[in-house]
């Protein structure tokens, strides 16, 4: 199984270094110029992709689960909405104006709580009421975006303090999402609650059968996916220096794309941390190489919905040929 496990994820690593390969030459041919050899391109690149990452890394572990989020884009927007509410200056024309200069603690721990909060709620109506995932997280998704709008009346949170705002300078974001990804790498591979969560997504039933509490973990695996959605509005919020509720449009899509990208299968009970990370680069290098050879931005959503789907193809035939 390791020696699987480590042929799938060089075989996604060989993927993007094609793609990386591709734009490359492609550069050079319709622009001369280089696409890899650029240290601010690329370092656009890898920002533009740690949030992004960091949602995909609890979508994830819903997905290994057998259940789906589409809650994480909206939850962007609601999570920093309220951070940033707490996280204004006394110059600004502040959301509550006796909460202004506070330690950066507190409208971190606020917006970690909001995504939290949410997936609590996400994880228990799936595994006390029944509703697909699906269906709860659809709701989840409409009504956390109707919050943060509905907050401050569709107005952007501004002059936040340079002590939150550090929290996107730089390549902060990218260490968080690597410091994160090591995390629930390790969580995954080593400890019972990833052993619980590949059974539970393996087979509900027999997971059920051989003693797990299958609904109260359910609650935690979308709580935790909550939480690195509230992570993911912090740090957005962050590095725009400002809340909008229009933040994190289309991100759950996103994330969805570079787990199964990644390797994670749709079905459930097979994905890895590491396939994810490195799916979550090679969205990043289509975005940003289309981009660079001057791509319309509507024709780069068709190709990337056409790079998802032919990764879900891939993952049917894959485990039709294992199953052979």
């Amino acid at each position: 199984m390791t020696k699987r496990r480590l042929s799938d994820d060089a075989g996604i690593f060989l993927v993007l270094v094609g793609i990386a390969l591709f734009f490359e030459a492609l550069g050079w041919a319709v622009r001369d110029a280089s696409f890899l050899f650029s240290s601010q391109r690329l370092l656009v690149m890898v920002l533009q992709v740690s949030i992004i990452g960091l949602l995909a890394i609890g979508v994830t572990q819903v997905i290994l689960t057998g259940g789906i989020d589409l809650s994480s884009g909206s939850l962007v927007a609601l999570s920093a909405m309220i951070a940033a509410s707490l996280a204004q200056t006394p110059n600004a024309r502040a959301i509550f104006p006796s909460l202004t200069d506070l330690p950066v603690i507190i409208p971190v721990a606020a917006g970690l709580a909001t995504g939290a909060l949410a997936g609590l709620v996400n994880g228990s109506l799936i595994a006390f009421t029944g509703i697909p995932p699906f269906i709860a997280t659809l709701g989840m998704m409409v009504s956390a975006r109707g919050l943060a709008r509905y907050y401050t009346r569709g107005q952007p949170v501004s002059m936040l303090t340079e002590s939150y705002t550090h929290i996107g300078d730089g390549a902060v974001p990218v260490f968080i999402f690597l410091a994160t990804a090591v995390i629930f790498h390790v969580l995954l591979r080593h400890t019972r609650y990833g052993k619980y969560t590949y059974a539970i997504g393996a087979n509900v039933q027999a997971a059920r059968v051989s003693g797990i509490r299958v609904e109260q973990h359910l609650i935690v695996v979308y709580t935790i996916a909550g939480l690195l959605s509230g992570l993911g509005g912090v740090v957005s919020s962050a590095r725009a220096t400002s809340g909008q509720a229009g933040m994190g449009i289309s991100y759950e899509l996103d994330a969805i794309a570079a787990a199964v990208i990644g390797g994670t299968s749709l079905s459930g009970g097979i994905g890895r941390i590491t396939g994810t990370v490195i799916g979550t680069v090679i969205l990043g290098i289509l975005t940003s190489g289309f981009t660079f050879i001057g791509l319309d931005a509507y024709i780069q959503d068709i190709v990337k919905g056409g790079v998802i789907v032919l990764a879900v193809v891939a993952d049917r035939y894959r485990h039709r040929t294992a199953g052979l």
